[in-house]
Parts: C-alpha cells; sequence; structure tokens
C-alpha cells in the first residue's frame, strides 16, 4: 500500500474511503475523519491511520528523522476517544464525540506545525 503524495490527497482517500488506503474499512475511522478534517489546523496536516490511531503528521512522505511524528493524536474505536501527546507522553483528555477529539487534538497543535507544511 503506497501512502498519498500530499495532504489533501491523503485527506481525500480517507474521505472517500477508497480501497488500499490505509484504514479504509475501519468502520469507526470515517466519524474521526469528518471530524478532523472539519479542523482547519488538523486538515492542513497529513492524517495517518496506524494501529488504530489517527495521526496528523507534519509532512508528506518520504519521512526523515521522528520529527514528522511529534503532534496529538486521536484514538479512535468506541468512545470514549482519547487524545494522546505525541509517543503516548501524555493523555490530553477523553471525550464523547468524533468533533470533540478532533477540537482538542486541534487545541494541542502548535501555530508552526501547520506553517511548515505549505498548506
Amino acid at each position: 500500500m503506497s501512502e498519498a503524495p500530499d495532504v489533501a490527497t491523503a485527506w481525500c482517500r480517507l474521505l472517500e474511503r477508497r480501497p488500499g488506503t490505509r484504514g479504509a474499512t475501519h468502520e469507526s475511522l470515517p466519524a474521526i475523519v469528518e471530524a478532523a478534517h472539519a479542523e482547519p489546523c488538523l486538515r492542513g496536516l497529513y492524517p495517518f491511520p496506524t494501529h488504530g490511531t489517527l495521526r496528523f503528521l507534519r509532512s508528506a512522505p518520504p519521512w526523515h528523522g521522528p520529527d514528522h511524528d511529534d503532534l496529538p493524536f486521536i484514538v479512535y474505536g468506541v468512545p470514549p476517544y482519547k487524545v494522546y501527546s505525541s509517543g503516548y507522553a501524555d493523555l490530553l483528555g477523553e471525550v464523547a464525540t468524533p468533533e470533540e477529539a478532533a477540537a482538542l487534538a486541534a487545541g494541542h497543535v502548535a501555530a508552526d506545525a501547520v506553517m511548515e507544511t505549505g498548506e
């Protein structure tokens, strides 16, 4: 499975649940993706579903070094939704809805994270 080449394509593939897209078959992912996409600062980051989480990366692949994955992420599945800082360092909160999870993650993204992506 190849990764999307840019931020906009990655979001599009996730929103459309395009076959072959990472996480496309997980039933609880679409609600989280839609809520995260509605948050402007998250929409400017590369969405990367992996191991039951929706991560927000600073850039599209190829990735070099650990600094591309240093932002908060959402653990999806059934409520409550958990939002953690990078590396599970801190539980930032548990919330009842995808929208609350996306807002919580967005609230912990530094303003410079989106600016670095060029979006």
